[in-house]
């Protein structure tokens, strides 16, 4: 494998095959010119890259429970400036986090927003998989409406999860932050230039990763990026950045794929299409054309 593609992240993990995040991991640091420091919430990604007594890390690596990444790393950054003030260290160094969705939405957001409100200066990425991955499915508030799930099953009383996600893009804009910015990992030169832009912005920045989960979400290995993909092209997952408040939409289509292109060849929504459970479906269309016309409105 090219060397400048391993620089900070070897190949030598047990990601399942067709998992997104190897990429956005190199994606993300590829993209900083200063050595980073990087700590990482328990989940998935760390798990698999972290068997003891090896690591998939080049870099600097912190482990922390799920619930305290943002914290650890706001202690780390400000020790920093201090030895910076005394001398010590002369060199520029670059904070980043990574986190799932239970890590982030869920678990780990009281950390994330006091280091968000306080002005931290390290760069936040998620990869959203939309569950509790590492530990078998369970739903986080990142899971959409009617998927199945460990924790919201399908059954004779249930089409499975039956809440909206919650809207995590928003409650970061709400701590006032320079710059945030929603990315999928199928369309990685996007990626790489929002990354760019977060490690060069000035305090806290942050960033939400489409990340398919070949594993619980049910599909073929070798179709993440088409998955992830199709994701974008039926407004399921936009493309925006928020600079200083104001929104920008990166990726338009005028004629947006119906939500099933995306729900369909994944296990996780394959009861949606039995005749007993179609209007959640068209529920779910609601949901993404509301939201569509809510992030609209906003980038006007």
């Amino acid at each position: 494998m090219n060397n400048e593609l391993t620089k900070n992240f070897a190949s030598g993990h047990s990601a399942c095959a067709g998992c997104a995040f190897p990429a956005i991991i190199r994606a993300v640091l590829g993209e900083s010119q200063d050595p980073v420091v990087v700590a990482n919430a328990t989940g998935c990604m760390e798990v698999t890259s972290t068997l003891y007594p090896y690591t998939a890390w080049k870099t600097p690596y912190i482990h922390n429970a799920f619930e305290n990444a943002s914290a650890t790393m706001s202690g780390v950054e400000r020790a920093y400036k201090i030895l910076q003030k005394k001398g010590k260290i002369d060199k520029k160094i670059k904070f980043v986090v990574f986190g799932g969705d239970g890590g982030t939405y869920d678990i780990g957001l009281q950390s994330l927003s006091g280091a968000l409100e306080r002005g931290h200066n390290f760069l936040y990425v998620l990869y959203d998989n939309e569950a509790y991955m590492n530990t078998g499915n369970q739903r986080s508030s990142a899971t959409p409406y009617g998927a199945n799930t460990e924790t919201t099953p399908v059954g004779k009383e249930s089409f499975g999860k039956n809440q909206k996600r919650k809207d995590l893009m928003a409650i970061v804009a709400a701590h006032h932050v320079k710059y945030a910015a929603q990315a999928n990992v199928a369309y990685l030169a996007d990626l790489k230039r929002k990354a760019k832009k977060a490690l060069e912005t000035d305090g806290p920045t942050f960033l939400n990763v489409f990340s398919p989960c070949t594993n619980n979400w049910k599909f073929p290995t070798s179709q993440y990026v088409r998955l992830a993909r199709t994701a974008t092209e039926t407004n399921y997952w936009p493309l925006f950045e928020i600079e200083d408040g104001k929104y920008t939409i990166n990726w338009k289509t005028e004629n947006p794929k119906p939500i099933e292109e995306f729900l369909k060849g994944q296990g996780r929504f394959k009861h949606l299409f039995s005749e007993k459970n179609k209007h959640v479906i068209g529920e779910l269309q609601k949901i993404v054309n509301e939201d569509w016309e809510r992030l609209v409105k906003l980038a006007n």
